[in-house]
């Protein structure tokens, strides 16, 4: 039995009716534009007189304090430098070199933690694809909300532990709460972001500057600590159990995001579409589009429950996308925060409390998560260029050259490139705004742009499918800045 979902009149013409993103529209006149804007409500594949409304943006609220909560964890830890510092220098902010652990845990710890975070949420992204159709969104996202704030507990209760009796076993433990957490907030944000792909694509866009407030929030807080509180160990107590309550405020949100209306529609519609589906104009992504466009080829589709999602499939479609994914993240976390953090003001000798205590604070970690979510909520409204425009991969290689920028910064120490080129503390500052707003723009283009080329069943598959790749960057580019820290 085929089941057709379209919202066409019958008696109109065929030809009238023309491809869109997942969906079918009726243009005004024939000149059909090559690329269409991806942030209005998609005309769903089954009929729908009566959508209802999202309620005050209650869902698209919801969705950003999310993606606050998704890369909120990681980024608290990451901004805490001063912390670190001071526990692994025997929980002491002024040891002499010979009383320090050796300087490699130091020097290298935003590196070691890139890589701790890196690494093992490959293989939890990998997992989570394979369980999309097996595991329920519903308890992939509670299950690692609540190991987060377990873990982030673990952290809080370590910070007025007196470590400097076994500096090195508490650098390892970090290390694997690192890892434990990253693993967790993986499958958290590639499941949420697979939620999203089954709805309206502002959604996908809340999430994804959700996730740069995040990393605004950390350093916005971590500035404020810095500040107000005179013992490190108070401040960073203040600081990670802010990170524990945001917990526990995402955990509410999501247990009441079923119970709106709207989001109940989306999430039922794609339920249903799961099920039994008709192939829709350019939903067939076994074969590619032929130039009998008007065509229409009916054939049931199987469930696709429990069974693992089409991977070559979604690659045909989103591999572009996929690609330019990996590539900003792979340059930004070969940067950000192992090279950005180590640059220090060139007037450091004035000891003034500018270029002292607050320049990497301010000009690495603030200024950074803030060009990156004014990138990221740029996109609402402007989505240029589109999905299949070769300029979006081009403007993603040409990042590349913020690497030897930022390694002729100031950072410090340096071993092997003595020349410091950018010898003015403006430089840094102007570049990391360029690193951030770039990431911040063409990432969230390319994620939400994945789950819109794809149809409509397979939409939360394409979502966690963008994660995996973006999590391959973070991985990537996390082992390149250990080469890159060690080369300058």
């Amino acid at each position: 039995m085929v089941i057709i979902r379209m919202d066409v009149d019958l008696e109109d013409d065929e030809n009238d009716y023309h491809e869109s993103v997942n969906s079918l529209y009726k243009p005004a006149n024939t000149t059909v534009q090559e690329e269409d804007p991806l942030l209005e409500d998609p005309v769903q594949n089954r009929p729908a007189l009566n959508k209802p409304k999202d309620y005050l943006n209650g869902t698209y609220i919801i969705f950003f304090i999310l993606g606050t909560g998704s890369l909120l964890p990681l980024n608290f830890i990451i901004t805490a430098k001063h912390y670190w510092m001071y526990k692994l220098q025997n929980c002491s902010e002024d040891l002499s070199p010979a009383e320090q652990e050796p300087s490699d845990i130091r020097d290298f710890f935003e590196s070691y933690i890139s890589v701790a975070s890196s690494v093992p949420s490959v293989l939890c992204l990998i997992g989570n694809f394979l369980l999309v159709n097996k595991v329920s969104a519903h308890v992939r996202i509670l299950s690692s909300l609540v190991v987060i704030l377990t873990i982030l507990m673990v952290i809080t209760v370590l910070v007025k532990v007196d470590s400097s009796s076994w500096t090195r076993p508490f650098f390892v433990l970090t290390l694997a709460c690192v890892a434990v957490i990253s693993s967790a907030t993986t499958v958290f944000s590639s499941s949420i972001f697979g939620l999203t792909g089954c709805f309206p694509m502002q959604n996908s866009q809340a999430l994804i500057s959700g996730q740069a407030m995040g990393g605004t929030v950390s350093a916005v807080a971590s500035v404020v600590d810095l500040a107000s509180a005179s013992d490190v160990t108070d401040s960073a107590l203040a600081y990670f159990l802010m990170a524990d309550v945001f917990i526990v405020l995402c955990i509410g949100m999501y247990l009441i995001l079923p119970k709106l209306e709207y989001s109940r529609y989306y999430i039922k519609c794609h339920k249903d579409s799961t099920q039994t589906l008709c192939i829709l104009p350019g939903d067939n992504l076994e074969e590619d589009d032929t130039a009998a466009g008007n065509t229409r080829v009916m054939a049931p589709r199987t469930n696709r429950v429990g069974s693992m999602p089409p991977l070559g499939a979604i690659l045909k479609k989103t591999g572009m996308l996929g690609f330019c994914v990996f590539y900003v993240y792979f340059i930004s976390i070969i940067i950000f925060p192992a090279v950005s953090s180590g640059i220090e003001s060139v007037n450091e000798d004035y000891g003034s409390l500018w270029t002292k205590k607050y320049f990497t604070p301010l000009t690495s970690f603030l200024l950074y998560n803030f060009a990156d979510l004014c990138g990221r909520q740029i996109t609402v409204w402007i989505q240029v260029p589109g999905p299949k425009s070769k300029l979006l991969p081009i403007m993603v290689l040409l990042r590349t050259f913020f690497v030897p920028v930022f390694m002729l910064c100031n950072y410090q120490p340096r071993l092997y490139i003595a020349k410091v080129l950018f010898a003015q503390d403006v430089y840094p500052v102007v570049f990391t705004v360029l690193l951030g707003f770039s990431n911040g723009y063409l990432s969230t283009l390319s994620i939400i742009y994945g789950p819109k080329v794809t149809p409509k069943e397979l939409s939360e598959s394409a979502g966690v499918l963008m994660m995996v790749f973006l999590q391959l960057g973070l991985a990537m580019g996390a082992a390149f800045s250990v080469l890159v820290v060690h080369l300058i």
